[in-house]
């Protein structure tokens, strides 16, 4: 592993997804993950996100357009989280789904939704009541 990367790499990571969220999975791995998560903070936070070609919030939106074309709803949560600190808005959050839905399927889109209206409420960035009829 690259040491300078891992360095930047942690630094981008805990930057995005918060040095709480960060920190702890690089706790909870073991003898079995924790290769992977030393190198994969290398090689994409590191290499990945530490090339300023493509500004973070850029780089943001682009990483919730291919996790939801991929439908990995998991990793799209923590993203999104990630999406709202590098200046992603509400409104750019729901273009990006829209675009899901164009190429990926209405079912996506929706996955998507869902997904998003967690973390929007979560973070306090959309109305808590149900929508009147």
């Amino acid at each position: 592993m690259d040491e300078s990367l891992f360095k930047k790499g942690l630094e981008m990571r805990r930057a995005t997804l918060g040095r709480e969220y960060v920190d702890r999975n690089l706790a909870e791995a073991d003898d079995f993950t924790r290769p992977f998560q030393e190198n994969m903070t290398a090689w994409c936070w590191g290499f990945g996100w530490g090339d300023e070609t493509i500004d973070a919030k850029t780089r943001s939106m682009m990483n919730l357009a291919m996790l939801g074309a991929l439908g990995k709803m998991h990793e799209w949560e923590i993203h999104c989280k990630g999406a709202i600190t590098n200046g992603v808005s509400v409104g750019e959050i729901r273009a990006i789904i829209h675009v899901v839905g164009i190429y990926c399927g209405v079912p996506q889109a929706l996955e998507c939704f869902r997904a998003a209206r967690k973390v929007l409420k979560e973070e306090g960035l959309l109305d808590q009541r149900p929508p009147s009829a």
